[in-house]
């Protein structure tokens, strides 16, 4: 993942980076490529305890504070750029685009994504309130010891709605 911000903003903290300062507003969004990834959309946020590079957490739109994605969780959702932990750490977290991001097992290629038991981890078993919409998995996982796997995001969220 070597992204290249489209428009660099001046003193710009690296997308793949962490930091205990806060380079930039909360919520500051940036375009980027990736030769093989393609583009990308990513968004500042404040890290919160046990996030490591794909990490799959909801964010508070007022405050941009961030939780691992879990069941039963409602709000937007982004991909952790970095390890990115409490204390507080800021750093970028990616919203569109395909991205690396923890899955557990057994999760297949095209899989629908689900929020899991496992905090900060996507599955593709289907658990009812819990569809990360905008959300679709572009590889199985790639070895168990890594728990990656790509994915299709485009601002995706979790309602906890039943009906889907």
């Amino acid at each position: 993942m070597a992204y290249q911000v489209v428009n660099p903003i001046i003193g710009m903290q690296p997308l793949a980076d962490t930091s205990t300062t806060k380079n930039h507003v909360l919520g500051t969004m940036v375009d980027a490529t990736d030769v093989s990834l393609g583009a990308g959309e990513f968004i500042y946020l404040e890290g919160v305890a046990s996030t490591v590079l794909g990490s799959f957490v909801t964010y508070n739109a007022s405050d941009y504070t961030t939780a691992l994605l879990a069941a039963n969780a409602i709000g937007p959702v982004a991909v952790a750029m970095a390890v990115n932990v409490a204390g507080p750490n800021y750093g970028w977290y990616q919203i569109s685009g395909k991205a690396v991001g923890k899955a557990l097992a057994e999760f297949a290629d095209n899989g629908n994504c689900y929020a899991t038991v496992t905090a900060g981890s996507i599955d593709d078993a289907v658990v009812a309130g819990d569809l990360v919409r905008l959300c679709k998995g572009a590889s199985a996982v790639n070895t168990p010891s890594t728990g990656l796997a790509y994915f299709e995001i485009h601002r995706p969220f979790v309602d906890d709605d039943i009906s889907a």
